[in-house]
């Protein structure tokens, strides 16, 4: 059977270009434990495995090198490998976290080869489940979330005459639509010119998470006192993930204000952020962070798998006199604006601002990158059983500080995960970062009318 090659994605090109540079090849290895609080069957579980392979192509993607050196990808027929069984009964909690943190330091061979690895494992507390380990370049947090929810519901139909899951959507038939857009479409052209025309209008300030000292040195060595742009890269990637846990009761909080105002949950996390920047920055009004879209409009982009995650530059310019609501819609402004036009590559939003500004390489202004994953794991159409799950870092991050915030299975509160460099940041300095996010986020929910001058002396 002769195998159809397809070009790769400008979200693949993201990857695929930060894991060029990167001298730690596992730098796009997303490692995650999902466990359940049962007595599981595993060869029934290893079954449901071998179905949900066989319902989803994006997680029997195979790159292939050409001879003209181009990186293209297909889709494997079948997932037969042998998926394994590690037994951990007998292990304390943090050897095996340990265990599963070297796992996911261990790189995919690029080309021709299996982008993700399962491995079925049982738990020292009695919670049995399977460690799952992908590739970057074939699934963000999304789409490895229906797909290991996609085995959840397989097995309980297996085993407790659950209703059997929908069939997923086809991977192939959105990357067609999505190579179709990058071929110089007219809505290409359109979202370069809305780009440009942005990026023209004034430049951004760098603000970083530590205050200013990072802009007044760059200023200094460069000789240039009005010098906008810092250098944020370093050679030393070494990486770890903090986690914290916001309670059931907290996370609701936040999520009943969004509701009640309308405002989207990414942008009040957005404006905890910025306020908390504005405010280790001399109250400094101009912020920037970078926000990651994950393009999942339609239902066939929800249930196709893959990666779709994009991003770019979120400017707010809130004066200390504007209100907390004032912010965050300010907020949802510039967050709309990056939604119109979410399909363009990243990467030339980048290289257009560089041009623009003369910037050189490694400079830029957004100081950590945040992502907000709405999904709930807790979906209503999951069978009700106890689980829980478990991100372990790879050992590599491209950026700082890159948060992630997610809803918790077990009960729907927020998980803050912080990825971090160790050379820049500390855990001590995350739990302050962490500290303040949440002191400014609930006093601005409880107070929306304060101005952010007044949230930023309160807390």
């Amino acid at each position: 059977m002769s195998v159809k090659y397809y070009p790769i994605t400008n979200a693949q090109k993201i990857h695929f270009f930060t894991q060029t540079v990167c001298p730690k090849k596992q730098l796009l290895n997303i490692g995650v434990s999902v466990t359940i609080e049962l007595d599981v069957d595993f060869d029934a579980l290893k079954q449901s495995i071998y179905e949900a392979y066989d319902r989803n192509e994006s997680m029997r993607i195979r790159f292939h090198l050409t001879k003209d050196n181009e990186t293209v990808q297909y889709i494997a027929p079948k997932e037969d490998r042998d998926i394994q069984y590690f037994d951990f009964r007998h292990w304390k909690e943090e050897d095996a976290a340990d265990e599963m943190r070297r796992w996911t330091e261990i790189p995919f061979e690029r080309y021709d080869s299996p982008m993700n690895k399962i491995v079925m494992i049982d738990m020292p507390q009695g919670y049995k489940g399977l460690y799952f380990l992908v590739d970057h370049m074939t699934a963000d947090a999304q789409s490895l979330i229906v797909f290991l929810e996609d085995i959840i519901r397989i097995y309980c139909a297996k085993k407790y005459d659950e209703e059997y899951p929908k069939p997923l959507k086809s991977y192939v038939e959105q990357l067609k639509k999505d190579l179709e857009y990058e071929n110089n479409s007219k809505q290409l052209l359109r979202d370069r010119e809305a780009w440009t025309n942005e990026i023209k209008n004034s430049e951004p300030i760098y603000a970083d998470i530590f205050g200013n000292h990072a802009l007044q040195r760059e200023r200094f060595t460069k000789n240039n006192p009005k010098l906008r742009a810092a250098t944020s890269v370093t050679t030393d990637v070494t990486a770890g993930i903090k986690t914290f846990h916001l309670e059931a009761d907290a996370s609701k909080r936040l999520m009943d204000f969004c509701a009640e105002y309308h405002v989207p949950p990414v942008c009040l996390l957005l404006m905890g952020l910025r306020t908390y920047i504005s405010k280790v920055n001399n109250k400094q009004s101009d912020i920037s962070i970078q926000s990651t879209i994950s393009r999942r409009a339609t239902l066939l982009e929800k249930k196709s798998g893959g990666t779709r995650i994009h991003f770019f530059p979120c400017r707010t310019i809130v004066n200390t006199e504007d209100s907390f609501l004032d912010g965050l819609e300010k907020m949802r402004e510039a967050q709309n604006k990056n939604f119109r036009h979410s399909n363009f590559n990243p990467l030339e939003v980048f290289a257009i601002r560089q041009k623009i500004y003369n910037l050189e390489p490694g400079q830029g202004y957004e100081p950590l990158s945040l992502t907000y994953q709405p999904l709930s794991r807790k979906s209503e159409d999951m069978p009700d059983v106890r689980y829980k799950s478990n991100w372990y870092s790879n050992g590599v991050a491209a950026q700082a500080l890159y948060l992630t915030v997610m809803h918790r299975p077990e009960d729907d509160g927020l998980d803050f995960d912080f990825e971090y460099q160790k050379i820049k940041v500390t855990p001590d300095q995350l739990e302050l970062i962490y500290y303040y996010l949440c002191k400014i986020m609930f006093y601005g929910i409880e107070h929306p009318y304060a101005s952010v001058g007044e949230i930023i002396d309160a807390v």
